[in-house]
């Protein structure tokens, strides 16, 4: 691992809500000169999960998306606080959009979601198992739902369909690992030790 190149002078906090909050730091930079750098630490970690049913379908979430105005096909994701456990988080947020319950967790994958300007980890998840409950939405969550086909998920990823970053990371990671014939996993994704002791399941 490289020495860091970046020397830090201050931080300033500029805004604050519950969900992020935006730092402007005072910075001496791998050049030697001095600048500013902005930064936006998320309050929870990020979870995204695939589930998949007995039959091969799984469940897509579409929503309009704020920040870019635009209508996005998705799978489940959301917040867990740190400091609970990520499997619990991700149960959650399972349930409240979707109503599903599953019995059967795996680790797909760990990333950053933006890592020049934010600091924000996501850990994903397929789901086995499920069971039908009722959704419990937030107010900020007008949501559809679509279950699909989990080769015509993947399929939609690579015609460019999905542009979720967590979304396209846990498909890909789905696809390399999925046999289409027995529609199960032909092999369980490994997870780095440092994130396992930084981040627990």
């Amino acid at each position: 691992m490289s020495k860091n190149p970046w020397k830090t002078l201050s931080r300033n906090l500029i805004y604050k809500n519950p969900w992020i909050e935006v730092q402007e730091h005072q910075v001496i930079n791998p050049s030697g000169n001095t600048g500013i750098y902005g930064v936006v630490n998320f309050q929870n970690l990020a979870v995204g999960i695939v589930p998949v049913d007995e039959q091969g379908f799984t469940y897509l979430v579409g929503q309009h998306r704020y920040p870019l105005n635009h209508y996005s096909w998705e799978i489940i994701e959301g917040g867990s606080p740190i400091g609970q456990s990520l499997v619990e988080g991700a149960k959650r947020e399972l349930k409240e959009e979707t109503g599903l319950e599953a019995q059967e967790w795996h680790f797909l994958a760990d990333l950053h979601t933006s890592n020049s300007v934010t600091n924000e980890h996501a850990t994903l998840f397929v789901a086995f198992g499920l069971s039908q409950g009722t959704a419990e939405p937030d107010e900020t969550e007008k949501l559809s739902i679509q279950r699909i086909k989990l080769e015509e998920v993947f399929a939609m990823a690579h015609r460019g369909e999905i542009t979720d970053a967590m979304s396209l990371v846990a498909l890909h990671r789905l696809e390399s690992c999925w046999d289409s014939t027995q529609q199960q996993m032909s092999a369980l994704p490994q997870r780095l030790p440092i994130w396992e002791e930084k981040y627990p399941l």
